[in-house]
Order: structure tokens, then C-alpha cells, then sequence
């Protein structure tokens, strides 16, 4: 399985940015998506999640009314829309997929087994 992110880049305070993340060599609609986020110096935490048909989700608290999380199944593609960005949202954003096809949302690091390469989002004031 192969995750490809990008979309990062640096941006101001109160900023948009979108991440998008390509998915193959899964059945990507059999698979439970997710947002990670590692900021230096910080483990890497939860951010958002979204179940196989797209109508779940799940925020980490930090994030949520602000990120948006999605799925485009017939492109193999998750995305991350974020707004109203603050300086304490700079980190390296991954991609990951689910290690089983949960009925749920999981958001624990270990229910994931199949990662991105990460993308820089640079937040400045």
C-alpha cells in the first residue's frame, strides 16, 4: 500500500490550506482514513478520521469546527481542509489507512498500518 500526501506549505495565521492524500494498492473503500499530525519535539497525535463510506468522522478536539475531513472513493483520495489555522498547528501531516476495515473510527496510532511520508504545514504569526 502506497500513501502519498501533499497539499502543506506555509501559512499565515487565520490561513486555509487543503491536504490531499492519493491511495494505492488497496481497496481504498474497504479502509478507515486518517489524519496524524507530529509537531517537533511531540509524539505524533490524532487528528481526524473518516470511516469507508464517508459518513463518519472524528476530530481531535484541538481541531474540530476548523478541519474537515474527506474521501473521494472513486479517486482513491482522502483530503484535509483546514481554516482558521494557528501558529500551534505547524507540524509534519500524515496520511494513514486503517490497519482492518473498522465498522468504526478508530484514532489510536496502532489501528493504523499504512502511512504517508508526511507534509510540512509551516503556521506563522
Amino acid at each position: 500500500v502506497q500513501l502519498q500526501a501533499c497539499g502543506g506549505g506555509l501559512v499565515q495565521t487565520g490561513g486555509s490550506l487543503r491536504l490531499s492524500c492519493a491511495t494505492s494498492g488497496s481497496t481504498f473503500s474497504s479502509y478507515v482514513m486518517g489524519w496524524f499530525r507530529q509537531a517537533p519535539g511531540k509524539e505524533r497525535e490524532f487528528v481526524a478520521g473518516i470511516s469507508r463510506g464517508g459518513h463518519s468522522t472524528k476530530y481531535a478536539d484541538s481541531v474540530k469546527g476548523r478541519f474537515i475531513i474527506s474521501r473521494d472513493n472513486a479517486k482513491n483520495t482522502q483530503y484535509l481542509q483546514m481554516t482558521s489555522l494557528k501558529v500551534e498547528d505547524t507540524a509534519v501531516y500524515y496520511c494513514a489507512q486503517a490497519r482492518s476495515p473498522y465498522s468504526g473510527v478508530p484514532e489510536k496510532i496502532a489501528d493504523f498500518g499504512s502511512w504517508g511520508q508526511g507534509t510540512q504545514v509551516t503556521v506563522s504569526s
